[in-house]
Parts: structure tokens; C-alpha cells; sequence
């Protein structure tokens, strides 16, 4: 078992095609997490993740904030204590519409198609 505060976790540049955003690994597989890594997203106001897909879903809950989910063929909007669920390889993206940092964790897998 452990327990630790999450800002003793770097947080890094979410990447090419982000603005704004950076991601915290939060729980991995060098901490024993062998079958999902937990990771926490912040979003500035007017930031976004890269509109892209991959063959593992996304299990997010918000924590902090507003934003819109965008996918290829529909945008919905989200905020603090929603739920979202991206299924494997469907384009997405997450954005953040409001004036505070939008924070959400998000849970992938490790074994994935």
C-alpha cells in the first residue's frame, strides 16, 4: 500500500498537439499498478488536449472545472463531478471552457487490443 499527496508528482507537458495542459502519472506499473495507470490532467482556460484516438478507452472523472469533449462527430460539455467514458480508437479531445484550471483524472489500461 501507499499513500501520498499528488503534487509530489512532476507534472508534465501533455504533449505534442496540447496547449495548456499538463498530465501527473499518478499510479503506474513502478508502483504496482500493473493493470491501469491513473493520471491527472489540468487544463488551463483556454487550453486543450490533442484531438487524437488510440486503441485503449479513457475512464475520466472531473474534479474542477468545465470543458467540452470533442469527437468527430459530436461535442458535449462536461464539469466538475461528471463522468466520461472515451471507448477505444474514437478521435477525441477534452478542452477546457472555463476561467479556472480544469482538473480530471483519467484511468487507462495496460493491456489493450
Amino acid at each position: 500500500m501507499k499513500v501520498f499527496n499528488y503534487r509530489k508528482v512532476k507534472a508534465e507537458d501533455a504533449g505534442e498537439g496540447s496547449f495548456k495542459t499538463t498530465v501527473r502519472w499518478l499510479l503506474t506499473k513502478d508502483l504496482g499498478a500493473e493493470n491501469f495507470a491513473m493520471r491527472l490532467f489540468e487544463i488551463e482556460p483556454g487550453g486543450y488536449t490533442p484531438f487524437h484516438s488510440h486503441p485503449w478507452e479513457h475512464e475520466v472523472f472531473v474534479l474542477e472545472g468545465e470543458g467540452l469533449l470533442v469527437g468527430e462527430k459530436k461535442e458535449e460539455k462536461f464539469r466538475t463531478d461528471d463522468v466520461v467514458f472515451v471507448p477505444p480508437n474514437e478521435k477525441h479531445q477534452f478542452k477546457n471552457l472555463g476561467d479556472k484550471t480544469l482538473k480530471f483524472i483519467c484511468l487507462i489500461p495496460y493491456k489493450h487490443g
